[in-house]
């Protein structure tokens, strides 16, 4: 009985960390902010996502910051939060659904960015080594390339590689798996672009974006 009622209570966890995550991560920082400093609806706007490169492309660098910082910042508190509250694996679904959560937002009818911000800062709250790695590949091959889906996708495959065999974090690790694995799909359309080198630069002015790249 006793063992039941702990299996209970942990699958219980669980799902709490589980809505929870989701809920957190459904929150859409770009959108919220681009419209209170009144530029409208940002998925009008270059490539139509709700997050940090997209934001940057309305030429306001400080509000793409805080839509970094926002994106980031919810996939973090959600593993984190849960963490303390049950505990490591709890924290890993938390802030597995954030990232759910911030591609399919059920307050935008479940289209919402790919993930990628929101990713790096859960990761980096279930193991900072594989965090940290993760978020330099990105910067790295965002200053050699100056394409942003490039050096997600580049990041993406580094962050697991280091939480199996520099970290030693099997659960972060396969969190790694999963999380590369959905925002690989996510940039399906990028890739196309990658490969026919079509794809916008970072900071590219909102005209050419418009012009060049689909709403995706």
């Amino acid at each position: 009985m006793e063992l039941d009622a702990t299996y209970k209570a942990m699958l219980m966890s669980l799902q709490v960390a589980t809505v929870c995550g989701y809920l957190l991560g459904s929150i859409p920082f770009g959108l919220v902010l681009t419209r209170m400093a009144g530029l409208g609806d940002i998925r009008q706007i270059g490539s139509g996502n709700i997050g940090a490169t997209n934001v940057l492309r309305t030429g306001r660098k400080g509000l793409a910051f805080l839509t970094l910082i926002g994106d980031a910042g919810k996939g973090a508190f959600a593993a984190l939060l849960f963490t303390h509250l049950y505990g490591a694996e709890q924290g890993i679904f938390a802030g597995g659904a954030a990232v759910i959560g911030h591609m399919f937002p059920i307050w935008l009818r479940f289209k919402g960015g790919k993930g990628v911000a929101t990713t790096l800062g859960t990761l980096a709250a279930v193991n900072w080594i594989m965090g940290l790695c993760a978020a330099l590949t990105w910067l790295v091959m965002a200053l050699i390339f100056r394409i942003s889906s490039l050096s997600a996708l580049i990041a993406m495959i580094v962050a697991p590689l280091t939480a199996f065999f520099i970290a030693k974090d099997p659960g972060a690790g396969w969190l790694g798996v999963f999380l590369a694995v959905i925002v690989w799909l996510a940039h399906h359309a990028n890739i196309k672009r990658l490969i026919h080198g079509e794809e916008p630069k970072i900071g590219q002015k909102k005209k050419q974006v418009d012009e060049e790249t689909p709403a995706s």
